[in-house]
């Protein structure tokens, strides 16, 4: 009779195996369960193979922002709604390092893209209701002002999370998003205003 499988232990593989990556750790299938108390049989039971593993650690890494993102509540104000899921990301990012890291190695594939996809979405759909609002200009597109919001965001997150910078860095965010949000049409006082309010709120 097969083993019922534990999600506990499938969680506690894959914030192991990112946390080696992430301190460069030699990883191999023994050094992996080492003091979990585990057999190797552990990862083929769970994820098929170690490709399984990373694929299943990008994953986890894109659900965990997913979940995150639905935290950040929607306003009648949607560019500072758009700041908010900046700072929910970075945010994000700060909380799971490891993970983070991971996330965007494309060497392995996703177990659900279209999930992972998803968290762009969110800002492509808030975006769209800054354009409804007559915030930005008509012409705008959505797709590429949430793809411009997330460069932003994962640059800094990137270089506080896993590089040089310190926490205190990541309030260049504010000068960046709001020139690029009056770039989009926004008035500048205005989009300055929105923008402090949405990165206050995580």
């Amino acid at each position: 009779m097969a083993r019922t499988k534990q999600p506990h232990v499938r969680s506690q593989l894959i914030e192991r195996a990112a946390h080696m990556l992430r301190t460069r750790q030699p990883i191999t299938l023994r050094a992996l369960i080492e003091g979990t108390g585990l057999s190797t049989m552990a990862v083929y039971t769970y994820f098929g193979s170690m490709d399984g593993l990373w694929s299943a650690v990008r994953q986890e890494g894109f659900t965990r922002l997913a979940s995150k993102l639905t935290t950040v509540p929607v306003t009648s104000d949607p560019v500072r709604d758009l700041a908010a899921l900046g700072a929910a990301y970075t945010a994000n990012a700060l909380e799971i390092p490891d993970l983070y890291r991971v996330m965007f190695d494309a060497g392995f594939e996703l177990e659900d893209a279209a999930g992972a996809d998803e968290t762009l979405h969110v800002l492509v759909a808030t975006g769209e209701r800054a354009k409804a609002a007559g915030r930005f200009r008509p012409d705008v597109d959505a797709v590429d002002l949430a793809t411009q919001t997330w460069t932003i965001g994962h640059g800094l997150a990137s270089l506080v999370a896993t590089g040089p910078l310190p926490d205190a860095a990541l309030a260049h965010a504010i000068p960046m998003l709001t020139a690029l949000f009056v770039h989009a049409g926004d008035d500048p006082a205005t989009a300055r205003e929105s923008v402090e309010r949405g990165w206050a709120a995580s």
